[in-house]
């Protein structure tokens, strides 16, 4: 008898997080728990995105949200590879050396969006620190690919930081979507630790930049809490939010994705997000979603809807 002995070793998700110490996974508190996905929409969307080669942002970043939205066929695309060049210690999403741009991605995420007939739709990306431009040039040509395809859907980009690329953001600022949305993810003291490839104020300063290249366009961002923050910390970037004009705040509880990613520091309660909405809105926030299941996309197109109607609420009255 022979034995045959498989050497192939599989690439880690995470390579760079392997040396790490394990950490304890927390038990869920019932505020958090969901159920398991599987109905006939949630079944539709997949297939969808499978006959059309695309990637997710609600896999990838194992969303605990993807039952409820995919079965409303809501979809967050990832463009650009499912590998990012950062390695974040609160991310999912597999690090490494990313594929070269694929030119017929900005068509194929446009027929989908026509496909499932999306009124708005919410496209991410992985970092790509490897290319000259960040990857701009790509994120716009995907907006002008759905306006294309799907004249009548809203389109929603949530961007990487464009760190050292020399103004590139300008691309897709100029490609007009609908809200441009980039996340600060934590506070500026757990950057080190929690963003290490990223730097607070140069996401702050892009934010700012879109207001001041298109002062119409709708920003937005969003922080994860429960990383060991403190409420006055959090309540120090609402301020610098809305000094670089932000228009809408999310904010959600951190889920630690395997023993190898950033613990978490505690469950934050639902009354205690209620309290952030509340002093977000004193700050003059147009929308605040505040709630442990809170994620960028999550129920991004009925938000999108009072976001404008804030707005023209506040023009009104003004």
């Amino acid at each position: 008898m022979v034995t045959v002995i498989d050497t192939l070793k599989v690439r880690p998700r995470h390579p760079e997080k392997q040396a790490r110490p394990d950490s304890p996974l927390l038990r869920k508190p019932e505020w958090l728990r969901v159920r398991a996905p599987g109905s006939a929409g949630y079944n539709e969307t997949r297939d969808i995105v499978r006959q059309h080669g695309l990637t997710t942002v609600c896999e990838e970043a194992a969303c605990p949200n993807i039952g409820e939205c995919w079965t409303q066929k809501h979809a967050t695309m990832m463009i650009m590879d499912e590998i990012c060049t950062r390695a974040c210690a609160f991310c999912n999403v597999a690090t490494g050396r990313p594929d070269p741009l694929d030119p017929t991605e900005p068509t194929r995420v446009a027929e989908a969006v026509a496909t499932m007939g999306l009124k708005h739709v919410v496209i991410t990306s992985v970092d790509r620190d490897d290319l000259p431009d960040g990857g701009a040039q790509h994120f716009a040509d995907v907006v002008l690919a759905i306006r294309a395809a799907a004249p009548a859907t809203t389109i929603e980009i949530l961007t990487p930081d464009f760190l050292r690329k020399g103004g590139a953001e300008a691309v897709v600022i100029d490609a007009a979507p609908d809200v441009f949305n980039h996340n600060l993810e934590t506070v500026p003291r757990l950057y080190l630790s929690i963003r290490p490839g990223a730097r607070y104020y140069n996401s702050l300063r892009l934010l700012e930049r879109v207001k001041e290249r298109d002062p119409a366009r709708f920003t937005k961002s969003g922080l994860m809490v429960g990383l060991g923050e403190s409420k006055e910390e959090v309540m120090q970037v609402m301020d610098d939010m809305r000094a670089a004009g932000v228009d809408f705040l999310t904010i959600g509880q951190y889920l630690q994705p395997t023993r190898k990613h950033a613990p978490i520091d505690r469950f934050v309660t639902p009354d205690e997000f209620a309290a952030y909405e509340q002093i977000a809105r004193s700050k003059g926030f147009l929308m605040v979603s505040s709630s442990p299941l809170t994620r960028s996309s999550h129920h991004a197109g009925e938000d999108f809807e009072r976001l404008k109607a804030a707005r023209l609420a506040r023009e009104t009255a003004a």
